[in-house]
């Protein structure tokens, strides 16, 4: 039995309490490597072509101007890679590095959370209220190689940058350019 929600089908808590008992009880195989973006968002955006699955949107934001970016499975998951990808070729990351986000919760925020996923990339959020201070300690204690922030909080990252020996590339998100800096939309 499911529920309908906006006409698609949503297992209702019970059904997800069971399947996880049944795994608990060995009953169901734990998979050895799981992998959010592949397992499950590659696989609901092929359901969704098949027509097995409604075209609900995956992804659905709207700001306080009231705009608005919704986007299918199919173009969360082709948006994700080529975020991945963006990570891996002009930042140069590998599975296993790092990369600190302090940006508000924008639609490039949740790219960059799944991309990271799909590749491996330790993913460390920050808050937008982080101080230079705050950032710089983030930097240190993370190891991170890549910071991704916007056009406001640059200029704090910008006055700690020399207090950091692992970070080798830089991410902005927002409309302009800025000197040292990668610019995400640019290069999506």
């Amino acid at each position: 039995p499911s529920r309908t929600f906006h006409g698609s089908n949503r297992l209702l808590t019970s059904q997800i309490v069971s399947h996880y008992e049944s795994i608990n009880q060995g009953e169901k195989e734990v998979p050895e490597y799981f992998n959010f973006a592949s397992d499950v968002l590659d696989k609901w955006t092929q359901l969704e072509k098949e027509g097995r699955k409604p075209a609900n949107p995956a992804f659905w934001w709207v700001n306080d101007k009231g705009e608005e970016v919704k986007w299918s499975f199919e173009e969360l998951g082709s948006l994700s890679k080529k975020t991945a990808n963006v990570l891996s070729e002009a930042c140069g990351l590998q599975r296993g590095d790092r990369i600190v986000a302090i940006l508000p919760r924008v639609p490039e925020w949740w790219l960059l959370n799944v991309a990271c996923m799909r590749a491996g990339i330790i993913f460390f959020p920050g808050t937008s209220q982080l101080t230079a201070k705050d950032i710089l300690y983030r930097l240190q204690a993370s190891k991170a190689k890549c910071i991704v922030t916007n056009d406001t909080l640059a200029p704090a990252v910008e006055s700690v940058l020399s207090g950091t020996q692992f970070l080798k590339s830089k991410l902005i998100v927002g409309q302009g350019s800025r000197d040292g800096w990668l610019n995400f939309k640019e290069l999506l």
